[in-house]
């Protein structure tokens, strides 16, 4: 309820066209709510859609072989056919029947199980989603839609409509909004629906506002057909060593397709190659250590735990098969602990607060250059007295 997205929809839009939002009892029943409500729109940030995604692969992984074989060879085929169809290929001659034979065993059981065989407008916004999971859910058959926007301007900016999505677009700009592109690349917008500034930072708002233009932070460009493309925040888009221009937030969105994966900081401008500090999924990681019989007795003790490398390991050689060889991944290590809004680290839509990050996890940096194979750290732990005290960690260097 932080996002503005929320306000402007469940608020705003909510009393103008008089429909009902429904609010979760709790974070932890979000899941069962949504069954028991079965909404038919929905807007959630990018988290929300991995999250829900994590709980379908882990809830699959565990199920019987020959529900596995049935999911992956519908689920497989069905991805591959919405891949074709975003990049405006055509379908094979049968590719209907598998569609209407998915959905019957699998795809339709699937949509019930989360809550989503009633939903008819999805969206996701608030920061780039990963492609593999925005195929995921087209695929699944939820017509799922991005949108771009931002709190200085009202929250939407750019929308994809249900006939033009693309999957490296976040659509056309919304009517009344005049997009253009700096000379350095960033997203410039000027509209109604644009802020009058920061309260009381008039400096603050001198920079965001010139000219009557907004300036996003965003890096992009507009194709020939007005499609917008974000490639991630202006000051974001960095280069290695020897000239190789990344986004860190594109390969660590790749990296959280994995149910294991919750969040990823990329490292590397500047420097020889890339490397990567990741924050384990507490919950998928925990069911799949108590199955496979990996002990643990916290949340830093399971996230150094050599099974569970090996576990994460197969996200990163995954990505480096999707990248080229000046943007592979060489070393990871797994923090102690997630990155937590109330620490700065993220957004509460989580977003990386990258520089925060960086600063407050230097030491962890140096050793994933410096060929250390560990790295202590320090931490605060709360004792069942209600106390806190600091502890020493350490924190595993691996290889890819």
């Amino acid at each position: 309820m932080a996002w503005v997205g929320d306000f402007a929809l469940t608020v705003a839009a909510g009393i103008a066209f008089r429909f009902t939002v429904n609010v979760p009892e709790r974070q932890e029943t979000v899941q069962r709510d949504m069954r028991e409500i079965a909404p038919s729109l929905y807007l959630a940030a990018p988290r929300s859609w991995d999250h829900m995604l994590t709980s379908i692969q882990v809830g699959m992984e565990n199920s019987t072989p020959l529900k596995k074989w049935l999911y992956h060879f519908f689920m497989d085929r069905a991805v591959e056919a919405e891949r074709r169809k975003l990049n405006g290929q055509g379908g094979g001659t049968f590719e209907w029947l598998g569609r209407l034979v998915g959905e019957k065993i699998i795809f339709g059981p699937i949509k019930d199980q989360f809550g989503l065989v009633h939903l008819k407008r999805a969206f996701t916004g608030g920061e780039a989603i990963g492609e593999d999971t925005f195929i995921f859910y087209r695929a699944l058959g939820i017509k799922l839609r991005q949108l771009y926007g931002q709190t200085e301007n009202s929250a939407f900016n750019a929308i994809q409509t249900p006939g033009e999505v693309k999957l490296h677009t976040v659509g056309k700009p919304l009517p009344g909004v005049e997009v253009k592109i700096a000379d350095d690349g960033e997203i410039l917008m000027r509209a109604d629906s644009v802020f009058k500034g920061y309260f009381k930072n008039e400096a603050a708002s001198a920079e965001a506002l010139q000219d009557g233009w907004l300036h996003s932070g965003d890096a992009g460009y507009l194709e020939d057909d007005g499609h917008l493309v974000v490639l991630g925040r202006v000051s974001e888009v960095v280069f290695t060593k020897s000239g190789e221009r990344y986004v860190p937030n594109y390969i660590e969105n790749r990296l959280k397709f994995s149910p294991y994966i919750k969040d990823a900081a990329v490292v590397g401008a500047g420097r020889d190659e890339l490397t990567a500090m990741i924050c384990i999924d507490a919950e998928a990681v925990g069911h799949w250590a108590e199955v496979n019989g990996v002990p643990y007795v916290s949340y830093a003790d399971l996230s150094q735990r050599p099974e569970v490398a090996e576990l994460v390991k197969e996200a990163f050689v995954r990505v480096n098969k999707a990248v080229t060889e000046g943007l592979q991944l060489h070393r990871y290590v797994s923090l102690h602990k997630e990155f937590d809004p109330d620490d700065g680290e993220i957004t509460r839509t989580r977003k990386l607060r990258r520089k925060v990050v960086e600063e407050r996890y230097g030491q962890v940096i140096d050793a994933l250059y410096n060929g250390a194979s560990d790295v202590h750290v320090k931490a605060v732990v709360t004792y069942e007295t209600g106390e806190t005290g600091t502890v020493e960690r350490t924190l595993l260097i691996r290889e890819v």
